[in-house]
């Protein structure tokens, strides 16, 4: 979709900037943001700026304008639900830009899976992924297997700052984690 929103969606925008302004802090040297969403059955979108009655999902550009203003706010953020189908989370890309990335999970598979992955979004002007991912399957008992999370909790390493420069300690480290 290439046309540019129409005026309710800038006024609506416009409203959620103001109120996050005063909602949430500035992102500074001094700090880091770390959210969590679980933004439902987040997989398909319809491109068209107001989904009708008869659209399905009801996820349309505008709901994608929004939730991209909420999400550009914080440095790391972790979404529960991202479905199988990627579609609205690479719209979201788009709409973050190029300085933004994710790392996903596989979609846990079966009912109580739900089709589901879970996912972090993060500013790469503000940190880096560490190279530590990984999910919590728990071990086996002695009495047999030991019965599992339906949605595996996974969990992401990320760094702020410069290794080797300056002073040592500039370098932060730490660890998301995200249930579904």
């Amino acid at each position: 979709m290439t046309s540019d929103p129409p005026a309710s969606v800038t006024r609506d925008v416009a409203r959620l900037r103001a109120a996050l302004d005063d909602t949430l802090p500035t992102k500074t040297a001094s700090n880091l943001l770390i959210g969590t969403w679980n933004v439902r059955a987040f997989g398909d979108l319809t491109e068209k700026w107001k989904a009708g009655p008869r659209d399905s999902p009801k996820r349309d550009l505008h709901a994608m304008t929004c939730i991209a203003e909420i999400a550009s706010r914080f440095d790391v953020l972790a979404l529960q639900e991202v479905r199988r189908n990627t579609t609205a989370l690479h719209y979201l890309m788009g709409l973050l830009g190029p300085g933004w990335r994710f790392i996903t999970s596989d979609v846990t598979e079966g009912s109580a899976g739900n089709g589901e992955r879970l996912t972090y979004l993060y500013d790469t002007a503000r940190v880096q992924p560490s190279g530590l991912v990984g999910e919590i399957v728990l071990p086996p008992a002695t009495d047999g297997p030991v019965p599992q999370f339906a949605r595996t909790p996974y969990a992401a390493g990320f760094t702020r700052g410069t290794a080797g420069c300056q002073a040592p300690g500039l370098v932060e480290r730490f660890l998301v984690g995200n249930c579904g």
